[in-house]
């Protein structure tokens, strides 16, 4: 095991990954790790939580740390928040990355609303639920960040922009999710605008992921870059905005 230096100690964040076993989640938790911080890896269940921390300790990454937590069900969630306040004294950076696609079609005219509920079950209102119960972890660190995994299909500007890609108009139910994420994220930010906290979303991109059947133009590399930048740049006076890897999105 790696022996950690004072100065890498006083500059070590600690983070929580949501839907961090796989994925865009994953690779985000190793480039973070990479870069000393201690990072918690949400997971829905222990198996492949900890399947993925020997991934990472396959690559001589130890400060990492498995933590189970279904988004979705308030409960887990309670016991996820109890359970890392008895390790840590705060929490710097929330990263709500959980997310589901949701059964095709998502047509809003024939598309039916147990679909819609589900998708946003985890994707709305597990994000909100979770940072609620991590909140007052996150009220004690210096610098706190908050950071929504959105999407550019959830942009209204660019849903109606002239030229759209219609193929976006495969993905109506999540999209509008992250609409409904992206509003959060500007009045959440809003609210906590005296108390310090940087609270943002950002899209990694079309990433190829069992989210998209890995039919994505981006690695996965590529994906986490924009969501590694802003939890490493993250600033009070950066709060209530979304970006990609070029820069802001429109909301």
């Amino acid at each position: 095991m790696r022996i950690v230096t004072l100065e890498e100690h006083i500059m070590m964040k600690t983070v929580l990954i949501t839907g961090a076993n796989k994925g865009i989640g994953f690779e985000t938790a190793r480039q973070l790790a990479q870069l000393n911080h201690f990072v918690y890896l949400g997971s829905r269940d222990k198996e492949h939580g900890l399947e993925a921390i020997q991934k990472l300790n396959d690559l001589g990454i130890t400060n990492v740390e498995t933590i189970i937590i279904d988004v979705a069900d308030i409960n887990s969630v309670r016991q996820a928040r109890q359970e890392l306040e008895a390790k840590i004294s705060s929490l710097d950076i929330l990263i709500n990355n959980a997310g589901i696609p949701g059964d095709q079609p998502q047509d809003f005219s024939t598309g039916g609303l147990e679909n819609l509920r589900k998708i946003f079950d985890t994707n709305f209102f597990g994000a909100i639920q979770t940072t609620q119960e991590f909140l007052p972890l996150l009220r004690k660190s210096a610098q706190p960040s908050i950071i929504n995994v959105s999407s550019e299909v959830g942009s209204i500007s660019m849903r109606t922009e002239a030229g759209r890609n219609t193929n976006r108009d495969k993905y109506n139910a999540y999209g509008s999710s992250k609409t409904a994420l992206n509003a959060f994220t500007v009045m959440l930010a809003n609210e906590l605008s005296d108390a310090g906290f940087s609270v943002n979303s950002v899209t990694p991109g079309y990433t190829a992921t069992d989210l998209n059947q890995f039919q994505g133009a981006k690695t996965v590399e590529q994906g986490a870059m924009p969501i590694v930048k802003l939890a490493t740049q993250s600033h009070p006076d950066t709060t209530a905005k979304f970006f990609k890897d070029g820069g802001e999105v429109p909301w």
